[in-house]
């Protein structure tokens, strides 16, 4: 029996919030990218906020389970983590945090596409096949009419922009590793510390492979790097999954277009990011798409009340 609820006012106000946390992310990175090279801070965050979730876990008297038959697909997942913030990370040296937010946040249409491959409950309806289509529109028209001025422009921009893109397309493999492995099994807090625990690692490896191991202790990149680690990787996380555990995961899921909206706008008024016309219009496709493949259940409960009513 489903004892999870639709989305009310708390929830709406919550996922808001989390959205509007989860833009400031590549914000803050490409704000203090001079300070604290970009892989650097997210292995020093993934790091410190797996310590947190580890305290967290021993507090709660939380023990690890299924070790045997769950360290393989977390390490996998962790690596995967790992890659999509790799790859986030060189991206932000090329593009502008509004381009890097919003082809990052194309994540739910490759976990969305994976999932159909994988699992027969997952099968995309003609609806979410638009919203596929229309994002993935929406990204070629980003790329085709590229007009930015001066350093983003060309192929440095271009570059910076694909690397984004993967970088979502690995946030959606690491999404499906973990439903469709003995992960979707264990408690959020293990699944977590798999993934922070393995990223930082490897994270911290990549960072000094790439000579991205910069550190200046400026108070700002200070700041950031605890906002990043406290309220990014680790507060922002168990509210999700607070939330996850009491109102249907569909509903939430429609709220993941706010995050990638609020990032080009604060993009613009935070870093005087300059917003081509061709990227507003291919950020509105992908905005587009996100919400009907992530809000196909209630766009289709929606049109089916209003049926029956009329």
């Amino acid at each position: 029996m489903e004892t999870r609820k639709a989305i009310d006012g708390k929830a709406a106000i919550v996922m808001a919030l989390l959205c509007l946390v989860w833009s400031l992310q590549q914000i803050g990175i490409k704000a203090t990218a001079h300070d604290i090279s970009p892989v650097l801070q997210i292995a020093l965050r993934s790091g410190v906020a797996a310590v947190l979730v580890a305290l967290l876990m021993l507090f709660r008297r939380e023990k690890p389970v299924e070790l045997a038959a769950s360290w393989r697909p977390g390490l996998l997942a962790g690596a995967l983590f790992a890659l999509e913030y790799v790859l986030l990370g060189a991206g932000l040296l090329h593009t502008s945090a509004a381009h890097a937010v919003v082809f990052l946040y194309t994540g739910p249409l490759f976990v969305a596409l994976g999932l159909h491959l994988k699992l027969p409950a997952e099968r995309l309806a003609p609806l979410q096949w638009l919203g596929v289509a229309l994002a993935f529109g929406g990204i070629a028209v980003a790329f085709a009419l590229d007009t930015r001025p001066g350093g983003t422009a060309g192929t440095h921009g271009l570059a910076g922009d694909l690397l984004c893109l993967a970088a979502g397309a690995a946030w959606g493999a690491t999404t499906v590793v973990v439903r469709c492995s003995s992960l979707s099994r264990l408690p959020a807090t293990q699944v977590v510390l798999y993934q922070l625990g393995t990223a930082s690692v490897l994270l911290l490896l990549s960072a000094v492979a790439m000579g991205q191991t910069v550190f200046i202790a400026t108070p700002v990149a200070v700041g950031n790097l605890v906002f990043q680690a406290l309220i990014v990787s680790f507060a922002s996380l168990l509210a999700w999954f607070h939330l996850l555990r009491h109102y249907l995961a569909s509903r939430l899921g429609v709220f993941s277009f706010l995050t990638p909206l609020f990032g080009v706008l604060l993009g613009a008024a935070l870093l005087d990011e300059h917003i081509t016309g061709s990227f507003v219009l291919g950020a509105a496709l992908v905005l587009a798409g996100i919400v009907l493949v992530s809000g196909h259940g209630w766009i289709s409960a929606a049109w089916a009340a209003r049926k029956t009513i009329n």
